[in-house]
């Protein structure tokens, strides 16, 4: 690990740095590091390294909140969402080998895109009253999809969650709950692909130390910032990210 430091410091300071703020932000909200650290890492390391590190940060986090969180887990809604994502990372893997990778990060900015624009003008207004199984399966299914390709699960979650109207402590840990055996399966995916590699390893090392206090600044940033508030910066932000990532693809060769 110290050879790497020394001949890609730049690039390890650059992905600590990342993690350390997408890490805050999910340990704050519940979701949302992968949809920050995957569209800013692919600037400086490949798509291929990207999204198998943001899992192992998720797995990472999931498990330090579940940890102290698990009492407010709805596990049946969890168990749902989890058992639709094993349909959907097959075909998530298979969109992350594609060779047209110009294509992929634009798709994936049109997600980020698409979902900040969704929970800015919509999300207040649509509501499920109960669970909806169409709903609940239907968003494990593009999770899945979602996480087998870019490692964020997230966004459909998000959108089921905002829809039940599960208050921010419910929202938090169930995704958690939802998160720590999906990132798991998710790694596994990645492993059979053959995408686990010896950079791969020494940048999640090198993000260990950033995480935990991150998780720790975003309980607290959690208590004492109004959620939805918090929420519409971040949302901002992410368009922001998703137009910066969609214009560096039309700058490809």
């Amino acid at each position: 690990m110290i050879q790497f430091w020394t001949s890609h410091a730049s690039v390890a300071v650059f992905v600590m740095c990342v993690v350390f703020f997408a890490t805050f932000i999910r340990s704050a909200l519940g979701f949302g590091e992968a949809l920050i650290a995957v569209p800013i890492l692919v600037l400086k390391i490949p798509l291929e390294i990207a999204a198998p590190l943001a899992v192992l940060i998720s797995i990472t986090i999931a498990a330090l909140i579940v940890a102290q969180d698990w009492r407010k887990v709805d596990t049946r809604s969890a168990g749902w969402l989890l058992l639709s994502t094993l349909f959907g990372i097959p075909l998530g893997l298979m969109l992350l080998m594609n060779p047209h990778q110009r294509m992929v990060k634009l798709i994936l900015a049109l997600v980020i895109l698409c979902f900040a624009i969704y929970s800015l003008t919509l999300a207040r207004s649509a509501h499920l009253k109960s669970e909806s199984k169409p709903w609940l399966l239907t968003c494990g299914f593009f999770a899945g999809i979602l996480g087998g390709a870019y490692g964020m699960n997230g966004p459909p979650l998000a959108i089921y969650g905002t829809m039940r109207g599960w208050s921010p402590q419910h929202f938090r840990a169930t995704l958690q709950g939802y998160f720590l055996p999906a990132s798991v399966l998710g790694m596994f995916g990645y492993l059979w692909k053959g995408l686990w590699s010896h950079e791969l390893a020494c940048l999640y090392l090198l993000t260990v130390p950033v995480t935990v206090p991150a998780v720790w600044l975003g309980r607290i940033a959690n208590h004492r910032l109004p959620v939805q508030k918090f929420r519409a910066y971040v949302y901002v932000g992410l368009i922001v990210i998703g137009l910066v990532l969609a214009l560096q693809t039309f700058h490809l060769s």
